[in-house]
């Protein structure tokens, strides 16, 4: 299963930024408390640490860390580099050159985040929603922007967008075919045929019997009882 599933903003905001963050998502995600002032402060070049508090704020907005850190918004690295009494935000640009410590920053990050990786927490997301099929009809692109959120809520690290959409189609496609089958499972022979029926238009008709239950009537006359209560018959 592929992401065609998938709305065109769902793509662009997944796992990246689809533009300047808004005033309350930089003081939500990236007004650094006093333990990551600290632990950037740590960090002896002014673009290490702003690389470091930049990957901080983007791990906890977007659940993920760029391949690119240093390509964040302006707004953000502006936001961050303020907070770090750092004069020249351009000197994120810089923070790429050696992999290895965008690498150690992260495993910082993540201990200090308490973030798993995705496999930890897979069981778990597949079970949120498993029960989210059986007790909704929801959509496969509802259930896809759960699986981001719970992701975020429980510090569990983003997968790719093509697995985390397959994850969400095979899950409810499995739980969907279960829940046909324990449906169905009781159902008689002959019930069965009398329920296919009601999808018949009867000669003369426009459309079904069952689409015809679907509305009450809204007739409050005593003709509009009647029909009322012949319905509610035939329904049960």
């Amino acid at each position: 299963m592929t992401v065609e599933y998938l709305s065109e903003d769902q793509i662009a905001r997944f796992g990246r930024f689809a533009g300047e963050p808004s005033a309350q998502e930089l003081e939500e995600f990236f007004r650094l408390d006093a333990v990551a002032l600290q632990q950037a402060a740590s960090k002896r070049r002014s673009h290490n640490r702003l690389g470091w508090a930049v990957q901080w704020g983007t791990v906890r907005m977007l659940d993920t860390f760029l391949s690119a850190p240093a390509e964040v918004p302006v707004g953000v690295a502006e936001f961050v580099a303020e907070q770090l009494g750092i004069e020249d935000p351009s000197c994120l640009k810089l923070y790429p050159e050696r992999l290895p410590t965008q690498h150690e920053h992260a495993r910082e990050i993540r201990r200090l985040l308490g973030v798993r990786d995705f496999e930890d927490g897979d069981l778990a997301l597949r079970e949120h929603i498993a029960g989210r099929v059986w007790v909704s009809n929801e959509g496969p692109r509802a259930l896809f922007d759960r699986a981001v959120t719970w992701l975020l809520r429980n510090r569990v690290l983003m997968r790719g967008l093509t697995q985390l959409a397959r994850l969400v189609g095979e899950v409810r496609t499995g739980e969907q075919a279960l829940i046909y089958s324990v449906v169905d499972a009781p159902v008689e022979p002959e019930f069965r045929r009398g329920l296919l029926e009601l999808l018949d238009v009867p000669e003369g008709a426009t459309r079904s019997v069952l689409e015809g239950w679907r509305k009450g009537p809204r007739d409050v006359s005593g003709r509009g009882q009647k029909y009322a209560l012949e319905r509610t018959r035939d329904i049960r």
